[in-house]
């Protein structure tokens, strides 16, 4: 029973980072909308890169569900690394775009 637990925990654990993160990309698409024609580029070129990684989470978590309670720690090995590589794509797609609002901002500046 402890690893049926254990294994509904890190579920929910998952699905709520991929909500959160689903929030982000739904974030990333309203600036999309609202930015230069080049800006919308950069926008799609990373949004495109989470959807993505979020597919790849979506299949993983899916193996999760149906793994058995018994066989679900080999299943989470396969799950961390891939979460791993998830939350590195999202800082640095974050970091990249939070550089990139910056030099648009300072781009309005010289024009106002």
């Amino acid at each position: 029973m402890e690893n049926q637990d254990q294994k509904e925990t890190y579920q929910k654990k998952i699905q709520d980072q991929l909500d959160e993160w689903r929030g982000d990309i739904d974030r990333l698409r309203e600036k999309a909308r609202n930015a230069t024609a080049e800006s919308k580029l950069k926008y799609q070129e990373s949004i495109d890169k989470l959807e993505l990684k979020m597919d790849e989470g979506k299949s993983k978590l899916k193996d999760l569900r149906e793994s058995s309670a018994d066989a679900w720690d080999s299943v989470k090995e396969g799950a961390d690394s891939i979460w791993d590589t998830m939350k590195a794509t999202f800082a640095e797609v974050k970091e990249k775009l939070r550089d990139r609002d910056d030099d648009d901002d300072v781009q309005e500046d010289k024009k106002a």
